[in-house]
Formats: C-alpha cells, structure tokens, sequence
C-alpha cells in the first residue's frame, strides 16, 4: 500500500522500544509505515511528541499500549492526540487495547469514578474514537461523548485451548468468583465443556466496597428526626469456600478479562488442585502481571497462563516460562482498516455473545 496515498496513518505513543512490538505488527499486517513521530520524557519527566510528518486532512490511528508506568502512558497518549488535533488531523483513533484505570469504574466510599475522568480527559485532547479490548465492564462505553468499538479476545483463546492444551475435551471451565460465571459459561458453551464456580472466602471481593454501604459512621446518629432512623444491616460475611462442579481428575481452566496481582489465581489452583484438577491454566486478556506476579505463578500449582499482547510482558515471560502470549494484531489490524475505509465492523463481533 503506498503510505502517502492511503489517507491514513498509523502511529505508536511509546516511548520505549519494547512496547512498540504490537505496532510494528499491526502496520505491517496493514502494509503501511509507522508514522513518524518522536515521543520522549525531559529529564523534569515531562512528556515531549513531535510529529515529522504532515497529517492534515488524514485519518490518525494512535497505537498505546500500556506498560507499567501507566500514567506516562496515558500522558503520551493525550499529548500526542492534541498535538494530532492541531496539526489539522481530520479523525484521531485511539488504539487502546487495555483501557487504564478501568478498575475504578464503580463509585468506592468518597472516592472518585477515574474512568470517566480519563474517559473526558481524551476527548479534550482530540481523540474522536476508540478501539479497545475487553473492557472490564462494558457500561465503560458509557462513559465517552464519541463512538467505542471494544474487541473481544475470546475467538483466540478459545482456538488456543482446541490446538494447545492437550485432551482439552476432558477440561473443565472454572470461574473464581461468582462475578466471572457469565464469561465462564460462553466459553463453556462454546466448547461444550462443563462449568465449575468458586465461591467463598478465599475470592476476591472487588464489589463489596463499591456501593458505598460502608460509608455512614458506625455510631447511630442521635441528631436527626428520630422518625427517620433506618433499621440496622446484618454484615456480610462470606462463607468458607465452595467449588461448584466436578473438577476431579480434569483440566481445570479459569478464565478472566485481567491477570495482575495473582494471589488470587494461586489460591484458586490450590483448591481445584485439592479438589482433584490434574492440570490448571489461566486464560486472561489482558497480562499486567505486576509486582511478583511471576515468581508466584513459577512457584503455584498454576502449569500455564495465557495471555494476549495487549500488554507488553516480555520481562515477565523471561522470569517465568509457564507465561504463553496470543497474538490478537490481527483483529486490531483489521479494525483499523474497516474504520478508516468506513465498512461495517459486526464481522469482527461474529460468533461473539454479550458476556464474553
């Protein structure tokens, strides 16, 4: 495809060597050149983007990936949309495949939604749009004033189980916590597999701050109406924990959207490996794989975790060779190449369910 002539471009918002890999993929896929810009830090850790190329009138697809100094990352990424935007860039798309601070999507106690902060902070800088991959909650959409296409990673890690995990057949899908079922029973379908859901103490319990229903004081306030009091909660605790399912003598497979502290994934293989599970892989899109996360998974009865490139973790799968990595450029290749052309983009989504 002849660069100058294609009425698009693609550019990488890293500035380190090792997180511009899916770039050079996806432009290769698509036969186009990187864009030619230049990102760096000052010494004071400023953010600098310099772009060596006219980009008027063109449609601009800005490729981030998210290393670990997130916030670098999203400064490069809101710096070089606005630098795009005043050089008369006619669309700028954003290339996000993990979407930061998605965590903190719900409203915790007297803190703040981050995601919808960031969410208005990119389309102050210029971006029109966005592709993205498995948003941990699919209300994020919501959140932004322009169009979102989040991908699904699940078709290749769905083909990764049929062709690598051997007598897959005599697997079992394992969801660790209630929340997880939905995505736990689409790939079980789509396998015609069984399903198995951890329940219990040992889970992690992201939800249970969320509604702010710790918020008030513990002591009854005196001061009010006293028609108005509200009648005392029970606390909440949670049951010792319970598998539900058969995972004697199976391949146990748990599935999630993000690995990144493991303690919970290391405790869940204790379990299915108590429960009779012979063999245990973790299936996730997205590998954040902070702190020790390798040396755990190295150390657990974990014997594989499969993981996508939407997160560059080169330096983990060197600490730990049971970290495998699916390549998804292809879809994100494809996604760039229907936006810009104007083609409809539900054939990305085939054979795709709600809950995946």
């Amino acid at each position: 495809m002849n660069v100058g002539k294609s009425g698009y471009r693609v550019f990488s918002a890293n500035s380190t060597a090792a997180c511009t890999e899916l770039s050079k993929k996806i432009t290769e896929r698509l036969g186009v050149e990187l864009g030619k810009a230049v990102v760096y830090q000052e010494p004071n850790r400023e953010t600098r983007v310099e772009i060596n190329e006219s980009v008027r009138g063109q449609d601009i697809f800005i490729i981030q990936t998210i290393p670990r100094d997130v916030n670098t990352a999203i400064m490069e990424l809101l710096v070089m949309a606005y630098a795009l935007k005043t050089s008369c860039a006619k669309n700028i798309i954003g290339v996000i495949p993990y979407f930061p601070y998605s965590k903190q999507c719900k409203m915790r106690k007297r803190g703040s939604i981050v995601c919808k902060l960031l969410a208005s902070m990119l389309a102050k800088a210029g971006l029109t749009h966005i592709i993205t991959m498995d948003l941990h909650q699919k209300e994020i959409q919501g959140f932004f004033s322009f169009p979102v296409d989040n991908l699904r990673a699940s078709p290749f890690l769905l083909q990764y189980i049929q062709e690598e995990v051997p007598d897959y057949r005599n697997a079992i899908i394992v969801a660790k916590s209630p929340s997880a079922a939905k995505r736990a029973q689409s790939y079980a379908e789509r396998l015609r597999l069984g399903l198995a859901v951890m329940h219990g103490e040992a889970q992690c319990s992201e939800s249970d701050m969320a509604d702010g229903r710790h918020s008030p004081p513990s002591v009854r306030n005196t001061t009010g109406h006293p028609g108005l009091e509200l009648p005392w909660m029970m606390a909440k605790e949670k049951p010792p924990i319970t598998v539900v399912g058969d995972v004697g003598g199976r391949i146990a497979i748990i599935v999630d959207d993000i690995v990144d502290d493991v303690e919970d994934f290391v405790a869940a293989a204790e379990i299915l490996k108590e429960r009779g599970a012979y063999k245990i892989y973790i299936m996730a899109t997205h590998g954040l794989l902070s702190g020790d996360a390798p040396r755990l998974i190295e150390e657990s009865a974990i014997d594989e975790v499969v993981v996508t490139n939407t997160v560059p973790h080169e330096v983990q799968k060197l600490q730990c060779p049971k970290i495998k990595t699916v390549d998804v450029s292809m879809i994100l290749a494809e996604a760039i190449r229907r936006i810009h052309n104007g083609e409809s983009m539900a054939y990305l989504f085939r054979n795709i369910t709600v809950d995946d």
